[in-house]
């Protein structure tokens, strides 16, 4: 009992902590949407890096990768932590720098905006914030779900699944609601840095426990033969190339990234984050990896619905560190789900409440704006929870994955028109929505409907997906005309 009361103590202690961070920059925060949703452009590279290395760090990075490492080898690392480490820091360069500076220049504020002013088009400004919002939800539904499991982990059960994802959702909520985009990019830098010294600390005190780094991986070459070659089983080339290119791609269209790209104070402060990317990417993927494949040779036993880390740190470290990295792990879900739910608002607020505001001769004030947006954000952490009781309660292993695989895919889908709209000014408003809701639509029926092929010519249907995406934006837009509210010049384009 006095264990778990330290355990406890320790999560909550931390949960504290990034509640206060919260209220501090509550007093720094004007009442501006623009100051709530990108801190007035005023980040600089220390922040801007971790709050987007936080902002992807997610239930599966301690949960779902390491579970996947347990049973199917440690080649994932070359996905996330090489593949995915260089490919995102290109596109962060390809989309973000020039999202910077159209979005400077204009005011813009999330990607529906953008896209909508650019092509003289609400409706594609409702598509993309549709899009957005359909995959956003059960990804923010992940992050609830793996804290509830973290916490039954932790406890052995005596914190209820339902109570854990409960404390995190409020906690989430009350920093997010108070202090905006500032609050959540001082509490992801606080986490980032964080989870980056808790996971090294758990390779090496799991390491020194257990025999040395040369013993663990050892027995599990000894146990799995094939975790010790590359290729092997479910990581053949054509598979770790896809997942790395539809997470990259994806990451690129997730909100919550993709509108740090408009967040930087300064264009150098942008080139510095996105040459910084791949060194960060790898210092949390492979110990948090390393430790799932090492479980195997140590005969730790899963049970099913379970995750792999708690329990191997509950037997190979003291009660005490074991909270500490399951808080590490609250922290790498806690930052991404604060800034999904903010971007979430965002997109509701600026791009469907603002429109619809408009339509019906209202024009809505900045700060009520605000209010709306903090009312939103509310709503929609209420609701994924809600969710979240529903599909993590009876085992979370598959839906952390899927859950995790399925946003990844559907946000690759809007990657390719959004960079034919940045740099090809001969895109039109109807082959931009053409080849968003094409790609988006034949996503959807291979996520939902049974029995279509998973691969077509060895290849994982998102791909094919992407590259009929572009395909039809391409071609629609050379077969039809621009209207005249569509302006290229926005963009620093024109039309060809």
């Amino acid at each position: 009992m006095a264990e778990l009361g330290t355990s406890l103590g320790i999560v909550v202690g931390y949960l504290l902590i990034t509640l206060a961070v919260g209220l501090v920059a509550y007093r720094l925060t004007d009442r501006s949407a623009e100051d709530y949703y990108l801190a007035s452009r005023s980040v600089g590279t220390v922040v801007l890096l971790f709050t987007t290395f936080a902002t992807l760090l997610s239930a599966f990075t301690f949960f779902g990768g390491p579970n996947l490492a347990f049973s199917a080898g440690p080649e994932w690392i070359l996905v996330m932590g090489l593949m995915d480490g260089i490919l995102f820091a290109l596109l962060w360069y390809v989309i973000g720098y020039k999202q910077w500076l159209v979005g400077k220049a204009n005011g813009y504020v999330t990607l529906g905006e953008m896209l909508g002013d650019r092509f003289g088009s609400p409706g594609l400004r409702g598509v993309v914030a549709g899009v957005s919002l359909l995959w956003l939800f059960p990804y923010v539904m992940l992050q609830q779900i793996g804290a509830g499991q973290a916490l039954v982990g932790l406890t052995d059960g005596v914190v209820p699944y339902w109570a854990g994802a409960a404390m995190i959702t409020v906690f989430m909520v009350a920093y997010v609601v108070l202090s905006g985009l500032r609050g959540v990019a001082w509490t992801d830098t606080l986490q980032g840095v964080f989870m980056l010294g808790v996971v090294w600390l758990a390779v090496g005190w799991v390491a020194t426990s257990a025999g040395g780094v040369s013993a663990l991986t050892a027995g599990m070459a000894q146990s799995n033969p094939e975790f010790a070659s590359l290729g092997g089983g479910l990581y053949s080339p054509q598979w770790m190339i896809a997942q790395a290119v539809v997470i990259a791609f994806g990451v690129a269209a997730f909100p919550q990234v993709n509108q740090r790209f408009f967040m930087a104070n300064h264009a150098e402060t942008l080139k510095r984050s996105f040459a910084l990317w791949p060194v960060l990417v790898l210092l949390l993927f492979v110990p948090a990896f390393l430790l799932g494949s090492w479980a195997v040779g140590l005969g730790i036993s899963v049970p099913d619905g379970s995750n792999v880390l708690p329990i191997l740190l509950n037997e190979y470290t003291p009660a005490w560190f074991a909270a500490l990295v399951i808080a590490g792990a609250l922290a790498a879900m806690m930052s991404s789900s604060d800034s999904m739910l903010l971007s979430g608002s965002s997109y509701f607020t600026r791009d469907l409440y603002r429109p619809l505001a408009g339509f019906f001769g209202d024009d809505p004030t900045d700060a009520r704006e605000g209010w709306v947006a903090r009312i939103g954000v509310a709503l929609f952490a209420f609701s994924t929870f809600l969710a979240s009781l529903v599909v993590g309660g009876g085992g979370g292993l598959d839906a952390l994955v899927t859950l995790g695989d399925t946003a990844f895919g559907g946000y690759a889908q809007l990657t390719l028109p959004l960079i034919l709209a940045l740099y090809w000014g001969r895109t039109t408003r109807v082959g931009m929505l053409a080849g968003v809701l094409t790609g988006q639509a034949a996503y959807l029926v291979h996520v939902f409907v049974p029995g279509l092929p998973a691969t077509y010519l060895t290849w994982d249907f998102a791909l094919w997906c992407m590259l009929l995406s572009l395909v039809v934006t391409v071609g629609v837009s050379l077969a039809t005309t621009a209207s005249p509210e569509e302006n290229a010049e926005k963009f620093g384009v024109g039309a060809d």
